[in-house]
């Protein structure tokens, strides 16, 4: 399986992803091809290697009109909002071309900047039929209508507008439609069939919008990222854009540290700001995971609860195990184990699904002497279960089948129904069980 992994190392922004998937592979000619396909006039952009902290990568960069044009200290526009930089000095470029804070759609130092004569963003419906009216691919089309629709949601939620009344500023702008369907195209051309994300952070501090000042992170940012774990970092900066948030959420199919994974290729994408405590790139590692060999075994996540216990009596300790097969366990035990000052004990253990877990957290607290109880995940493999009957000398006797596959290979009599034919017959409940394992072993042949 192709794993694209995004190591947010200083953030993420539209045009770093873009610059990092052209540092894996993607030509700048593919970019400029299908970005021509929106009707959105001229434009001119530009790959430039550049470098952060003597890590190489790749610059990117787009601009109206035919040919390249250089201003200094341009305002950056992001998400409908509008953000100054002043210019950074330091710029470790490897060409003529220079660009001070990486723009954002909510800038804070990372995608770029826009002329101010350019700052004319576009309406979410007016991206929208930009869009669907254009040749560009049915997977870019869906992905890059997805992300901005998170971000129309998000600048709705905050304004106080419905998604489909959102007027973009910056969003709307060139630069960010470029870094939204850019990095959908990117995507697509490298063939990636799972991209996984980095945990994230953003910096502290302030940025300045033409709604205001907005703290960090912004508020278009928070609410793209609303279910994502999110951290903070004591840092002064902007480090994740609206734009780079809802690309990170659209394709990543989970965040955390990095698969093990078969390297294929390592792409760095370039931020504008000189950060002094770090590169300011993004790392795109390309490569394969084995997928998981597929399992003839059926498989689920359940909760192990777990807590010690020295000083619970047995009668007691019985009960609790039936009140919490009741409660909805999926099993519960006791385990005779060693405490400290060689105090003999139990380890109560218990299994639940996830949606039990309350329930069974407060029936320990209640009904045992614990003062805490241990919570882990575990994954199981079991096997089909089918009911069905067999013919005894004692009548018919219900037995429980377990199945890999089409395979049965486990047979067990249940007991409540050999109860009730031993009651009925008169005849040993043993010679009744024995009886209905025999009969049971037709069934697994």
């Amino acid at each position: 399986m192709r794993v694209l992994f995004l190591d947010c190392i200083s953030g993420i922004s539209g045009d770093m992803t873009v610059g990092a998937l052209c540092d894996l592979g993607v030509k700048p000619s593919a970019f400029e091809w299908e970005l021509s396909k929106l009707d959105i006039g001229d434009f001119h952009m530009h790959f430039e290697r550049q470098q952060r902290q003597a890590i190489e990568g790749v610059k990117f960069g787009i601009h109206e009109g035919a040919t390249h044009r250089h201003e200094q200290n341009a305002p950056c526009t992001c998400g409908g909002h509008e953000h100054h930089h002043e210019e950074h000095e330091g710029h470790e470029d490897k060409h003529e071309h220079h660009h001070d804070a990486h723009d954002h759609s909510h800038h804070h130092g990372h995608e770029h900047t826009h002329e101010a004569d350019h700052v004319h963003g576009r309406s979410h419906a007016q991206i929208r039929a930009l869009i669907e009216a254009s040749e560009l691919s049915p997977f870019v089309k869906t992905h890059a209508l997805s992300i901005f629709h998170r971000v129309a949601v998000a600048e709705g939620k905050i304004h106080g507008q419905p998604p489909e009344e959102v007027a973009f500023h910056e969003v709307g702008a060139l630069d960010s439609i470029a870094d939204i369907i850019c990095a959908c195209v990117g995507i697509e051309q490298l063939g990636i069939d799972e991209v996984r994300v980095s945990p994230l952070f953003d910096g502290r501090g302030w940025v300045k919008c033409a709604h205001g000042q907005f703290p960090v992170p912004c508020p278009a940012t928070l609410e793209i990222l609303s279910g994502i774990p999110l951290g903070q970092i004591d840092e002064p900066f902007e480090f994740i854009t609206p734009t780079g948030a809802a690309i990170a959420a659209e394709f990543a199919s989970s965040f955390g540290v990095m698969p093990t994974l078969r390297v294929e290729k390592i792409g760095y994408g370039i931020g504008s700001r000189i950060l002094p405590n770090r590169p300011n790139v993004l790392r795109a590692v390309l490569g394969e995971v084995d997928a998981p060999s597929a399992s003839p075994y059926l498989t689920d996540t359940v909760v192990r609860v777990a807590t010690n216990l020295d000083d619970l009596s047995p009668e007691i300790a019985g009960a609790v195990l039936n009140r919490l097969m009741d409660a909805g366990a999926l099993d519960a035990a006791l385990l005779p184990i060693q405490m400290k000052k060689n105090r003999p004990g139990v380890q109560l253990s218990v299994l639940c699904e996830e949606a039990a877990l309350g329930k069974i957290a407060d029936l320990l607290f209640a009904e045992t002497t614990a003062f805490g109880i241990r919570m882990d995940r575990v994954e199981r493999w079991k096997l089909d279960r089918r009911f069905e009957t067999v013919s005894t000398p004692f009548g018919e006797i219900t037995v429980k089948l377990g199945l890999r596959g089409d395979v049965v290979v486990q047979t067990a009599p249940e007991f409540e129904s050999c109860r009730a034919a031993s009651e009925q017959t008169g005849q040993p409940l043993r010679a009744v069980y024995e009886a209905a394992k025999h009969a049971s072993q037709f069934k697994q042949d």
